[in-house]
């Protein structure tokens, strides 16, 4: 186990969302301050401010490449495939050792809008919720990725 993955696990546990907990975890990376990171992925979390969509450690795994690989010429076609292709191979890897990358479908619910209203982070909540160890393999993931590509 790396240290970015237990570093993305602590900051979840201390209460930041998944999205804000993976992305913060590689914000030297990124070139972008921790203050920045918190505020640009605090809107995933929860599948996309508690709508239980694509899990926030998802997108923050999405976010991330995205600041390292988006194409800058928009109608650069092969530039944009090969990005996609990028995000597909992250959220992929992500489905095949999770099952999904709906954040409904990993927590068990079968709708998806809820309250906007966070729950509070007890014994209890952490003890039902697979979130701390789905954020510790999204970072795992990305880590992996971004050594395997040479960013970090």
């Amino acid at each position: 186990m790396t240290n970015k993955c237990e570093q993305a696990k602590e900051l979840f546990l201390n209460g930041y969302n998944c999205a804000q907990a993976v992305f913060c975890t590689f914000a030297k990376e990124l070139d972008i301050d921790k203050e920045t990171a918190l505020k640009l992925s605090a809107c995933f979390g929860g599948g996309l401010g508690r709508q239980r969509e694509v899990c926030g450690a998802v997108s923050a795994m999405c976010m991330a490449l995205s600041l390292k690989y988006a194409p800058k010429d928009p109608t650069n076609h092969a530039e944009k495939a090969k990005f996609y292709a990028r995000v597909q191979e992250i959220c992929q890897e992500f489905k095949k050792e999770n099952g999904s990358i709906i954040c409904r479908e990993l927590l068990g619910l079968s709708e998806g809008p809820s309250s906007p209203i966070p729950q509070e982070r007890t014994a209890q909540y952490y003890a039902k919720r697979p979130c701390a160890d789905k954020v510790k393999n999204a970072a795992e993931i990305l880590e992996k990725y971004l050594q395997e590509n040479k960013i970090i």
